[in-house]
């Protein structure tokens, strides 16, 4: 039997590899749920030019492969009342990183947290609503997780949507 005819999800890669290779059409369709979430079946297969079933069969095979793990909104957030955004760099105690990416997951405002390689340890992005909270977030909120040594903040001014990482 196959993993599939239990309904146990695939195992993961290792952390630093790859899942398997996506090929163009692959891409193509997470290119364009990527742009609209919300289409249909057969408005997809339209854009990426094959058929509804191939379409569907391809969709469901992401899906469960976790290579597509959900659908959301995008949030204008100065329209959702966060107009203020900022990227805080965090230097932490080594031996305390798993209690201390615990604790900063529940610190209000933070909406991405990342472990990273250099000069510092995390890298979050934070958005409040005014320069006012994002002082507290920072000095009453990072700065009160035990293991948290520094943090740098660097304010946004201004934002441009990236492209796609889709191809």
């Amino acid at each position: 039997m196959d993993h599939l005819s239990l309904n146990i999800p695939p195992a993961a890669p290792p952390p630093g590899h790859s899942a398997a290779p996506l090929d163009a059409i692959d891409r193509a369709i997470l290119r364009e749920l990527t742009a609209d979430g919300r289409m249909s079946i057969r408005a997809l297969a339209e854009r990426v030019r094959i058929s509804r079933s191939n379409a569907y069969a391809r969709l469901e095979r992401l899906l469960a492969e976790g290579v597509i793990t959900g659908f959301s909104a995008r949030v204008d957030p100065v329209r959702a009342g966060l107009g203020t955004t900022a990227y805080v760099l965090v230097s932490i105690d080594q031996h305390a990183w798993r209690d201390v990416s615990v604790n900063l997951r529940e610190v209000p405002y933070v909406q991405h947290l990342a472990f990273v390689g250099g000069d510092v340890d995390l890298v979050m992005l934070v958005r409040t609503p005014d320069t006012a909270t994002l002082r507290d977030v920072v000095l009453a909120g990072i700065h009160a997780v035990t293991g948290v040594r520094s943090t740098r903040t660097w304010i946004v001014f201004e934002e441009t949507p990236g492209s796609s990482a889709n191809g």
